[in-house]
Parts: C-alpha cells; sequence; structure tokens
C-alpha cells in the first residue's frame, strides 16, 4: 500500500488552545518534590520558567522540551488501556483515542501551563500505562475566552499549492467549559515522486526500463468539541470527534515497451463519542467511568492498466468499537497506593471486497467477512516509594474474549491471557536513576488483516485471515538515565521480548489450487532493542540558547521462515530509527532557527513468493520561527531540503521462494522534491 497523504496539513499550525476549566490533580507537595529531587527520585517538575527562552507557544512545545523525555503519542490499537499515550493532563489520560496526544497538546496554549512533572519508574497514585517515564502536564484555571487562527501555505517542487486552516476556541459558560476545533486542509504523499523503474530476470538482464511518474493528495477536515461541568460531586466531561478524509493516488509508468496507468481512492469517515465521570469517594479515595464509541467507514477504489491486463479492486468496510471502563483509585500512604478496575469492548467489522482481471470476477480469500469481539478486561496494580530512593510499579491484568466470524470465513473461538507487569527504579544519586521493567503483553488484533486487499500499482494481491491469535511477548527492560549540567540528561535503554504467535506472512491456497500470501501466527520469535535519547543544552560549549535532542533505536529480531525454513528478521520491523533536532533560542530577536532531521530507514517485508524492501533516504528540515508580537507567530522552513526520495526494491519467484527461481526483479527509486512552508497564527483573546 502506498504511503497515506500527510494528513491535515492544517496540523502542523500551532494551535492554541482550549483553556478548559479541569479540576487538577493536586500538586505534589513542594517538600516531596525537592526530596525527590535530592535523591534523584520521583517527578521532576519543570515550571514555565524552564522553557521561557524558546517562547512556546503551545504545550506541545513544552513537551517536546523536556530532557530526556520522547513523546509517544499512543497506538492505533483496539481497546483503552494499550491505547495510552506517555502524557497525562492534570493527572488524568485524555478520554479519547482518536484525538491524537500531539494535536491535544497543541491546542493547549503555553501561558495555561502551571508546571510540567516528569514521572520516572512510577510515583504512588499515578497509573503509569506500562510505560517507563510519563509527563504530568498541570493546568492553571482561567475563564477568559481563547481562540487561534491559523493559515498554512505549502509551495510543492511540482508546481502544486496547498492550503491548511485552522479555528480554535474555548472558554467557560457558567461553571460549564467548553472547547472546540476546526482544521482542514491538503496535504500530499511524500511517498509519491519521480523517478525510474527497472525490471531484471534473475540473471540481471533488463526486461522492463521506464520512467515513474506517481501523485498522491489527502483531503482532510476534523471537527472536535468538548464540554466539561460539575455533576454528581464530580466532574464530567463529554467529547466529540468528527474526521472526513478523501485521498487519490495516479501513477503513470512509460517506457519504450511500457505503458501502466494506476489509480487509488481512498474515502475514510471516522466519528467518535466519550465521556468520562471522575469523582472523589473520600479524602483517599476517587472513581473513574470511562464511556467511549467510535465508527469508520472506508472505500477503497484501485485500478491498473496496461495494454495486456486490467485489474480493479474495491473494498467497503465499516468498523465499530464500543468501550465501558471503569476505575477505583486508593491513596493508602503517602508512599503506596492501589487501583482496581475493569474494562469492556465491543468490536465489528464488516468488510466486502470485489476483485477482477481483464473484467472477469477472481475469488479472494476472506474477501467478505463479518467479524464481532466481545473482549473483557480486569486488573489490579500498585505504586510503592519503599524508600526515597527505591519506587516499584506492579500490576496484573487479564483478558477473555471471544471471537467470532461470518461470511467467507466462520469460525467461533475464545482466548484468555494473564499479564502480569512489574518495574523498579533505583534512585543511585540526584544525577543518576536505574530502571527496571518485565511485563507480559498482548498485542492487538489488527482487522485490516481479517480481509483481502491489494496493491495493484505493484501487483500485490493480500489474503485476509479472521482466525490469527494475538502475538504475545515478555519483555525484560533495563534502562539507566544519567542527567548533567542545567537540562542535559542522556537515557540508555535495553530491551529484548520473547515473542509467541509472531504475526507474519504466510501462504494460503484456495480450493482452485491458487496460492495468496495472507497474515498468519508463524511461530516464535526474539526481538532485541538498543535505544539513546539524548537532550544536549550547548550553553556550556558557548552556545548559548542552542540545543540538541535526538533519539535513535538499533533494532534486532528473529523468527523462522514459515515457507523456507530459516531464519530471518521479522517483516517490517526496522533495524535502525534515528532523528536529531537543533535549535537555538534568540530572545532578543523574538526568534528561533534550527535544523530537523530525520533519519532513513529500511523495511522488508517477507512473502512466500516475494522480499519486498523499501529505503527512505535521510529527510532534513530546515526552519526559522518569528515572534513579531506576542500574539502573532511566523514560522517558514524547507521540508525535504535534501530533496530525499524512496526506493522500493521487490524479488519476485516463480513460486514458493524454497523451491522456485528468481523470476524478476523490479526497483524503482522515486524522489520527492524540496518544498516550501509558510505558516502564520494569531492568538485571539486571553
Amino acid at each position: 500500500m502506498i504511503t497515506r497523504a500527510l494528513a491535515a496539513f492544517a496540523a502542523a499550525c500551532p494551535l492554541v488552545p482550549p483553556a478548559s476549566a479541569l479540576a487538577q490533580a493536586p500538586p505534589a507537595s513542594l517538600a516531596a518534590t525537592a526530596l525527590a529531587a535530592a535523591e534523584g527520585a520521583g517527578p521532576i517538575s519543570y515550571p514555565p520558567s524552564f522553557f521561557a527562552a524558546a517562547q512556546p507557544t503551545t504545550a506541545l512545545d513544552m513537551v517536546q522540551r523536556l530532557p530526556g523525555f520522547v513523546l509517544e503519542s499512543g497506538d492505533n490499537v483496539r481497546g483503552f488501556e494499550g491505547a495510552a499515550g506517555n502524557v497525562l493532563i492534570d493527572g488524568r489520560r485524555p478520554a479519547s483515542k482518536s484525538d491524537d496526544l500531539e494535536e491535544i497538546l497543541r491546542r493547549i496554549p503555553a501561558s495555561q501551563v502551571a508546571r510540567i512533572d516528569l514521572i520516572r519508574g512510577g510515583a504512588p497514585g499515578v497509573d503509569m500505562q506500562g510505560k517507563s517515564v510519563l509527563a504530568n502536564l498541570i493546568r492553571t484555571e482561567t475563564s477568559a475566552v481563547q481562540g487561534l487562527a491559523a493559515l498554512a501555505y505549502r509551495h510543492l517542487y511540482d508546481g502544486r499549492d496547498m492550503l491548511g486552516l485552522r479555528l480554535e476556541g474555548s472558554g467557560r459558560l457558567g461553571q460549564m467549559a467548553w472547547e472546540a476545533s476546526l482544521v482542514g486542509g491538503q496535504g500530499p504523499d511524500d511517498g509519491a515522486g519521480e523517478g525510474p523503474r527497472i525490471r531484471t530476470d534473475g540473471a540481471g538482464v533488463p526486461l522492463i526500463v521506464s520512467f515513474v511518474d506517481s501523485e498522491g493528495t489527502g483531503t482532510n477536515g476534523t471537527l472536535t468539541g468538548a464540554a466539561e461541568r460539575p455533576f454528581a460531586g464530580g466532574q464530567l466531561r463529554a467529547n466529540g470527534r468528527l474526521f472526513v478524509d478523501h485521498f487519490t493516488y495516479d501513477e503513470l509508468n512509460l517506457g519504450p515497451a511500457t505503458h501502466e496507468v494506476s489509480r487509488e481512492v481512498f474515502d475514510l469517515t471516522e466519528t467518535e463519542l466519550g465521556a468520562s465521570f471522575t469523582r472523589p469517594l473520600g479524602p483517599r479515595t476517587s472513581l473513574e467511568l470511562i464511556g467511549l464509541r467510535q465508527t469508520a467507514n472506508e472505500t477503497i477504489e484501485s485500478q491498473f492498466d496496461d495494454p495486456a491486463y486490467r485489474g480493479r479492486f474495491d473494498l467497503e468496510s465499516e468498523t465499530t468499537e464500543t468501550i465501558a471502563r471503569g476505575v477505583l483509585r486508593w491513596r493508602q500512604t503517602e508512599a503506596l497506593s492501589w487501583e482496581v478496575g475493569a474494562e469492556g469492548a465491543i468490536n465489528t467489522l464488516d468488510s466486502a471486497t470485489a476483485y477482477a482481471e481483464n473484467g472477469a470476477p477472481v475469488v479472494l480469500p476472506a474477501a467478505n467477512v463479518t467479524v464481532e469481539e466481545r473482549r473483557g478486561e480486569a486488573f489490579a496494580k500498585l505504586a510503592w516509594r519503599a524508600s526515597p530512593r527505591l519506587t516499584l510499579d506492579g500490576g496484573l491484568r487479564f483478558e477473555a474474549s471471544d471471537i467470532s466470524s461470518e461470511g467467507d470465513v466462520e469460525l467461533e473461538k475464545s482466548l484468555q491471557f494473564a499479564k502480569p507487569q512489574l518495574s523498579l527504579s533505583w534512585a543511585q544519586d540526584e544525577h543518576t536513576q536505574l530502571r527496571f521493567r518485565v511485563e507480559r503483553t498482548v498485542g492487538q488484533l489488527d482487522f485490516d488483516d481479517f480481509v483481502a486487499s491489494s496493491s495493484l500499482n505493484t501487483g500485490v494481491l493480500l489474503a485476509g485471515n479472521p482466525d490469527l491469535d494475538p502475538a504475545q511477548e515478555w519483555i525484560v527492560e533495563a534502562a539507566v538515565e544519567r542527567r548533567f549540567w542545567t537540562g542535559g540528561a542522556l537515557v540508555v535503554t535495553l530491551r529484548r521480548a520473547e515473542i509467541t504467535d509472531v504475526v507474519d506472512r504466510a501462504p494460503v491456497r484456495l480450493d482452485g489450487g491458487k496460492l495468496y500470501d495472507a497474515p498468519a501466527n508463524i511461530g516464535s520469535g526474539v526481538r532485541e532493542e538498543l535505544a539513546l535519547t539524548l537532550t544536549l543544552p550547548f550553553d556550556r560549549l558557548g552556545l548559548k540558547g542552542a540545543q540538541l535532542r535526538g533519539e535513535g533505536t538499533w533494532r534486532n529480531s528473529e523468527v523462522e521462515d514459515p515457507t523456507t525454513g530459516e531464519t530471518r528478521e521479522i517483516s517490517g520491523l526496522r533495524p535502525l530509527e534515528w532523528e536529531a533536532h537543533f535549535s537555538q533560542d534568540l530572545p532578543a530577536m523574538s526568534s528561533t532557527w534550527g535544523v530537523d532531521v530525520f533519519g532513513g530507514w529500511r523495511e522488508t517485508y517477507y512473502r512466500y513468493d516475494e522480499i519486498s524492501t523499501t529505503k527512505l533516504r535521510t529527510f532534513v528540515v530546515p526552519f526559522v520561527e518569528w515572534k513579531p508580537r506576542p500574539d502573532i507567530v511566523l514560522r517558514f522552513e524547507i521540508p525535504n531540503v535534501t530533496e530525499r526520495g524512496l526506493r522500493r526494491t521487490r524479488t519476485i519467484y516463480a513460486g514458493p521462494r524454497d523451491s522456485a527461481a528468481i523470476a524478476h526483479v523490479d526497483d524503482r527509486a522515486i524522489d520527492f522534491g524540496r518544498m516550501y512552508r509558510f505558516r502564520i497564527s494569531k492568538t485571539l483573546g486571553g
């Protein structure tokens, strides 16, 4: 599948704010915070003055500058527990799954942030959501009506011009706090572009030499709103989101003996309605209730034509997810807290696909299916500060689910998993902390794997498989954190996962004998990772206001290939991912300049008759930001100044890879050129 468009080009606009006066979590005592800082354990509080030189506009600007912290927006999975990011807002996780955490932070103005607490290794009364490090953003309360209007303009190397618009507003009506936003715009598919294509046979003799010209554009809009007010002795919050996306991809492949035309059209409509209720039940006990319902309707139309072949693939799918969750928290002492709760979810998928070759229908495995999953989970957790230097965070979750499928594949099955977790953190001194975690996780089944899919411009047809089990992992992790200078931090993390029921690719055979590639559980595997996170201020090196932030992960994985029986890496896992961000604040000029670098990566997929590899070259983005007035921000940047691109190499075999020879190798080097982006935003009210 091609890279989707950079949806919501307008999302790059800085957001302002909702000023919803939410109930704030009780701030930690200054004495406790001072003790934690002195011992190197517990939360580290960062007041607005720590970020002042950078003149942040939004809470996101501040979170991204936390030393040794890497923002995780959460995973797009079914269920609520497993989709958590690593930022709390006023001590609570946002009661939304589809509203991206970065977007939520963009909507909080920097002027509304009282402080940010960095929680490392756990703390009493805090649900770490399985994370080693969390940021807790504490807001001030305000009754002022605030808003933001932002406009973004992007000029592409191929002459296209794209606009993005963002409107935000928030305020209070009596006891009710409200917020609303409208974001819309266009974005390009940066996996499309121009470049040569060469197809050779197994001996390297050219079969096709042509030139690819491709273009993808996404147009979408997002409407969000929320309201909160006191209710029944607690706080009741309701939120809603509507997202509409239209994406088109066109490709023309021309050569001396080649004339291929392909077109893909995606339409997606998502909705979310959610509500959360929190209420104290006593001085040390509180209750939280969450309800959430999501829907997604998607259609895909894919066509491919050349002089000898005409293919068409169509898909219509509707998914729903309904979640109910309750949590009871008890703070037994200042050093010990408990949490018990349960979560229930109903997930459904109704999907129909059709495929035709030269006008004749072709049967695909699991083309039309209806799937329902009923899942329940109960959990108990504790957080204990055993000493000023030692913190323990542990828990046990038990999950049970029933899955049924009708249509092309009929099945019923039940799954049960116990998921223990234990984390320890030890503060060696005020600068150094050691962390250890062992946990059993269970992956979330992806309903997209249950149905057939295609990418006709590459000739790939994938079967569906509703009879998948989720992958289970025993994860062991050790980390050391070293803080230095003022605002400097280095974190080194080692991680190993023993995986059962790896979800990868395997062949399936229809009654007629034709083989297709499909998602499948292919046995046990291993994943090993080394991750580095660095925040390096340059003040002591003579460059005042400058900072380098970087992160990188080296990854090794092993699994037995179901076709060849040989050991290989797990499909889709990138051996190396890294990025670096250099910036310098110039307060006297009310400006900031810098360079963002996103490192190249490689990912490889292993199918029974194909090995496909995609390599992305390094992406460099210089920028400058200027505040001529406190309420106006101007930003200019040059995305992809190095004009990097993608290289896709597909090695196709005449049959299964263990017995067949190479039929051909298809290689495409696609370049996506330089862009120029300008953005202006103005804060309103406040």
